[in-house]
């Protein structure tokens, strides 16, 4: 009788994860090495990289960590030969590469640009790191992949790339205005344009793409957001850190093989109103 859980292993296989150090790459990275591939941890900071993959060497998994900036193609094309050196092939690429606004303690009041505002120069860096780089990164990554017949695009989306933001859950009583700038929503819908795009390219070449879309994770936000964002989802709260870890599993493994050009939504039923 054949098991479920064997679609979900996934020894012998390599993926690179972008942006792996960050508060969600890193869990994706976590749970991609626990199912048996050899991951490397992709960060523009090498020493958060470096520290990810250490401890998971500490906990006998497979794991390197790399400098790479997703914007300049050179650095992406060596970050897919060190999974071809290190592991011989490269079947997952993870792109969680991405400038987004925090609203938690540490980034208070850094959001106060209205729309009419809102710098030329910071709308162009957005661009080049939330689309360019997720580009470049797929046009790299499949060049191994097609060689092998095999591969799994997951580019990470965001229910803004879905809906509108909702500007009333920055309010702060007595606290200037806060705003999710616009790049963020223009970038996060566009990342559902390249999936399918590349879902649809690569038909009939067993390369799939597949986004995923999380909902707002909590990561030491005040009380007053936390009241705010947990309001608008059904679930009445934000997610954990691990509650994508799952999605991004299924995704990766043979346990959605049949799966391409979808966006799969873990938002708390953010989105379901």
């Amino acid at each position: 009788m054949d098991n479920i859980f064997d679609k979900f292993h996934m020894e012998g296989q390599a993926a690179v994860v972008t942006g792996g150090a960050g508060l969600l790459g890193k869990e994706f990275c976590k749970t991609l090495a626990q199912a048996g591939a050899g991951v490397v941890v992709a960060d523009l900071n090498a020493e958060a990289a470096n520290a990810v993959a250490e401890e998971l060497q500490k906990a006998g998994l497979k794991a390197i960590g790399l400098a790479v900036d997703v914007t300049d193609k050179e650095s992406v094309h060596q970050m897919v030969l060190a999974s071809i050196k290190e592991y011989g092939r490269l079947d997952v690429l993870v792109c969680s590469a991405a400038m987004d606004p925090k609203f938690d303690a540490q980034h208070a009041g850094e959001h106060s640009n209205t729309f009419e505002d809102y710098p030329l120069e910071a709308w162009r860096q957005a661009l080049d790191v939330n689309l360019t780089g997720m580009f470049l990164c797929s046009q790299a990554a499949v060049i191994p992949m097609l060689k092998q017949d095999h591969g799994s695009i997951i580019n990470i989306c965001s229910t803004y790339g879905l809906v509108g933001p909702d500007q009333r859950i920055y309010i702060k009583p007595g606290q200037p205005q806060q705003y999710k700038p616009v790049f963020y929503s223009v970038t996060k819908s566009g990342v559902l344009g390249l999936t399918r795009y590349l879902a649809t390219y690569y038909a009939g070449r067993n390369i799939r793409a597949n986004a995923l879309t999380p909902g707002g994770v909590y990561n030491n936000h005040d009380e007053t957001f936390v009241q705010n964002y947990s309001s608008r989802t059904v679930l009445g709260r934000m997610a954990h850190k691990d509650e994508m870890s799952g999605a991004l599993l299924f995704l990766a493994s043979d346990a959605s093989s049949y799966m391409t050009g979808s966006n799969l939504v873990v938002d708390g039923g953010w989105t379901a109103w």
